[in-house]
């Protein structure tokens, strides 16, 4: 029992790093896409609320992470939900999110455990979000918590708001 209790925190600690390197990767790349910044500066986000948040970029193309995680066939990157694969098609792998701009799901104790992933222009859906994973239950996980911990303590009340980007507009005024 003790031993499948340790096995489990230790595939969890390993998930966390995994999207901990994506979350970086996402973070990188944001900078070098005009499209995606324009994006949040049109929505009135500052700089200092995207590195606080650690706002990204997913780009475009089916195998970005590739460059990321030399081991692309990593088991690791589909359980963390980074990477589909797609047994009708010979088991072939692709990023789940292509062309978004990311917003990470952090834990309370500030570890990745997920993402969401919103479209830039038009497109479907509009919003994609990691799916459930030994580390992520989207019924369990308040978007934002982690980084308005301190806010929540001084002022003592909570705003609960629907989307990403909403959490991230309350937290730039």
């Amino acid at each position: 029992e003790k031993e499948r209790a340790a096995a489990a925190r230790q595939k969890q600690a390993t998930l966390t790093d995994v999207l901990e390197k994506a979350a970086e990767a996402y973070r990188r790349q944001l900078r070098e896409s005009p499209r995606a910044i324009a994006y949040f500066k049109g929505r009135g986000v500052s700089g200092q609320v995207a590195r606080d948040y650690g706002l990204g970029y997913a780009p475009e193309g089916w195998r970005n992470l590739a460059s990321v995680f030399p081991q692309y066939d990593d088991p690791l990157l589909e359980e963390s939900g980074l990477v589909i694969v797609n047994p009708d098609d010979g088991d072939k792998r692709y990023d789940r999110f292509r062309d978004r701009v990311m917003f990470p799901i952090r834990s309370v104790q500030g570890e990745v455990i997920g993402f969401g992933g919103r479209v830039l222009d038009q497109g479907e859906p509009k919003y994609l979000n990691s799916p459930e994973t030994p580390v992520f239950s989207k019924g369990r996980e308040l978007y934002g918590l982690y980084e308005g911990r301190s806010a929540i303590r001084q002022r003592g009340y909570v705003l609960v708001v629907e989307g990403y980007m909403d959490v991230v507009a309350l937290a730039q005024s």
